[in-house]
């Protein structure tokens, strides 16, 4: 399984693979031609009111992190999305694609972290 993770304002040409959005909102200025997507997954991000309350904040992270992870876990479409990305990720280099700042405290840190322990 092989899965990385790019933030798409700093994404390079084209890498083999699923390249999956999986941010709610559309990255500013990067046109649906460039980002050369295969799925858009809004459906799997953190909910509007975890996101707000984050703010990307990484001394809440952790906290972040294990409410996410509740959330994808209690919400049908969240694990349908998962299990997508899960069966992406077995037959071909899976690229999730998200446009915050932060590479280290954001929610595909922890979506590839399910992944791999999924």
């Amino acid at each position: 399984m092989s899965i990385i993770l790019k933030r798409i304002y700093d994404e390079p040409p084209r890498l083999g693979g699923h390249r999956i959005l999986i941010d709610r909102v559309w990255p500013r200025g990067i046109s649906k031609e460039d980002a050369d997507l295969d799925a858009w997954m809004k459906e799997i991000t953190p909910s509007p009111s975890l996101r707000k309350w984050f703010n990307h904040d990484p001394e809440k992270f952790e906290e972040f992190k294990q409410a996410y992870k509740d959330e994808i876990k209690q919400d049908d479409k969240k694990q349908s999305k998962l299990q997508e990305l899960k069966e992406m990720a077995t037959n071909e280099r899976l690229v999730l694609l998200y446009g915050a700042k932060d590479e280290r405290h954001n929610h595909a840190v922890v979506l590839k972290e399910m992944l791999e322990d999924f």
